[in-house]
């Protein structure tokens, strides 16, 4: 619990220091095929699936411009991050870290839960942008008032550990939608 904190905290300080926006294709993906209130994708191939107790997303506004703030984890302590800044609705947000100053974050995260020793546990966490180059985008299909649905796709990296890249591929999201 306290290696969830600690990424929470990771992230939401990452949301806070890139106050930004974002960039916006007219193209938009398709709504997906996760569950109602589940966030789905492979990673490196093998299935991932959120838990509905544990997933949301949130649109914050914070200053000029929303933000859309995406968490979602299993029961297995896998958990995806996903901050897209300037957010104004359905289309296409790029995740590249062309311009640190317009980036969109997003993250996935492993946790390895020592059941005879709880302090031993570990977290690894692989993030996106690694670069500067485009390494996936994020769609917004259809948006209500109290549901976001959508797509996305990125490579992410390991940059505090052993530097290894994993793929995220066929993510979609169809979540409860928070304002604050």
């Amino acid at each position: 619990m306290k290696t969830f904190k600690k990424f929470m905290v990771l992230t939401m300080t990452l949301s806070l220091v890139l106050f930004s926006s974002c960039s916006k294709s007219d193209d938009e993906g398709g709504s997906g095929s996760a569950a109602s209130g589940t966030l789905t994708a492979k990673v490196d191939g093998k299935s991932y699936k959120s838990m509905e107790i544990s997933s949301s997303a949130t649109v914050a506004n914070a200053g000029p411009g929303d933000n859309l703030i995406i968490i979602a984890s299993n029961s297995d302590g896998n958990a995806f991050a996903i901050t897209i800044f300037g957010y104004t609705g359905t289309g296409t947000y790029d995740i590249t870290g062309a311009n640190i100053g317009v980036t969109n974050v997003a993250s996935y995260s492993e946790t390895n839960v020592n059941l005879s020793n709880p302090t031993a546990s570990t977290t690894e966490i692989w993030q996106a942008p690694y670069d500067a180059t485009k390494i996936g985008s994020f769609s917004v299909s259809e948006e209500t008032d109290s549901n976001i649905k959508g797509t996305f796709n990125f490579k992410c990296k390991n940059v505090l550990g052993d530097n290894s890249i994993k793929n995220i591929t066929e993510g979609s999201f169809n979540l409860t939608k928070k304002t604050s």
